[in-house]
């Protein structure tokens, strides 16, 4: 299975929690940016692709004729949108319409994926998002009126100033939405991003209890727990980020994206003026290339797995590599076999990155 992720960089205002590659103010280059698009697509012209994912940025921040360009590169060079079986478009509620929903679901988008974060006003603007909870409102109910039934809405736990109760009347609200997939991340305060330069710390025992709610109560809803931070009614796990976590491949288009193509690993460069020169002038975009191999090949594929709270069937090789450190966190309490399989105890979901730094060059000396 291939996944086919292309990168949109543009935001209206950056999220003072916001690490990724995007940026404020740059809307005099989308144009430009999807010319260049364009023509990287045509490197991986006809490259047969199961799943789609448009993500970002915002990339509901496009216009009418610019998503219309979006379209086309995507048909011209893959397939027809309704041919993946599954295409995904992010979207934040303030920038996505009826009339961007309508050109969407009809070029055959068949997913959205809508940033909320929080149902508190104050808690929003406390991060720099620049939606309010009746936008959101207003987003979900167009997309239902305009025929969409998959969506997926984020929350995030652990904000500047939430207390569980104002965290718990988010996820009430939105369960009581019923979307077809629930993520939900805990705050991580990232180096370079606004949070960190003004040191804002995060409550991990509150937002740990927070995230113990979440589990607890979309178990009861019906959800499927599937992945460390997502949520989805059976059926409506995503296929594009299941692909991920089983190690299959990946092409990734624009600036900072990542490819995963016969076991390399390559990233775009994220400066999206360079990213535009490069591909005009016929050059490569890619920074940066990596081809693991042996251990470090195998510890990732570990990491990776181990996310899905299915857990992983390991391989004698991966058995030879780690049977050390995987004893050790099942005597820690952080893992657990199950049948053939190794994953994640209750309480290894909520530490996983001890788990995870085993399969990591420097490996564990145990």
């Amino acid at each position: 299975m291939t996944g086919l992720y292309i990168h949109i960089p543009f935001c209206k205002q950056k999220c003072k929690y916001c690490d990724f590659a995007s940026f404020a103010g740059r809307e005099n280059l989308i144009d430009d940016y999807l010319d260049a698009l364009s023509k990287e697509a045509a490197r991986f012209a006809n490259a047969a692709c199961n799943t789609l994912y448009i993500g970002g940025g915002t990339p509901s921040l496009l216009s009418r004729a610019q998503l219309e360009k979006l379209i086309n590169l995507i048909e011209k060079n893959f397939a027809p949108i309704p041919s993946f079986a599954e295409s995904t478009f992010e979207a934040n509620p303030e920038s996505l319409t009826r009339e961007k929903i309508a050109l969407l679901h009809h070029a055959g988008i068949n997913r959205f994926s809508m940033g909320l974060q929080s149902f508190n006003d104050d808690e929003l603007k406390r991060i720099g998002r620049i939606h309010s909870s009746a936008d959101f409102l207003r987003a979900w109910e167009d997309l239902h009126t305009g025929g969409v039934q998959n969506v997926n809405v984020d929350l995030i736990a652990g904000l500047p100033g939430q207390t569980l109760e104002s965290f718990l009347h988010s996820l009430e609200k939105l369960t009581a939405l019923s979307p077809q997939h629930i993520s939900v991340y805990g705050l991580q305060i990232e180096e370079g991003t606004p949070f960190f330069e003004q040191g804002v710390l995060c409550d991990q025992l509150l937002m740990r209890r927070m995230l113990e709610e979440t589990r607890e109560r979309l178990l009861k809803a019906g959800y499927h727990h599937y992945e460390i931070s997502n949520f989805a009614r059976p059926g409506a796990e995503s296929k594009h980020n299941l692909n991920y976590w089983q190690y299959g491949e990946y092409i990734g288009l624009g600036s900072a994206a990542a490819s995963f193509i016969n076991g390399e690993r390559r990233q775009n460069t994220e400066d999206i003026t360079d990213y535009i020169a490069r591909i005009k002038a016929q050059k490569s975009a890619v920074d940066f290339s990596e081809k693991l191999t042996g251990k470090k090949r195998e510890g990732e594929k570990l990491l990776v797995g181990l996310r899905q709270l299915d857990g992983v069937e390991l391989t004698p090789v991966q058995q030879r590599y780690f049977a050390t450190a995987i004893e050790k966190h099942i005597q820690n309490g952080l893992l657990v076999r199950e049948n053939k399989k190794v994953k994640l105890s209750e309480e290894g979901l909520y530490l996983a990155n001890e788990v995870f730094y085993s399969f990591v060059a420097p490996f564990d000396n145990v």
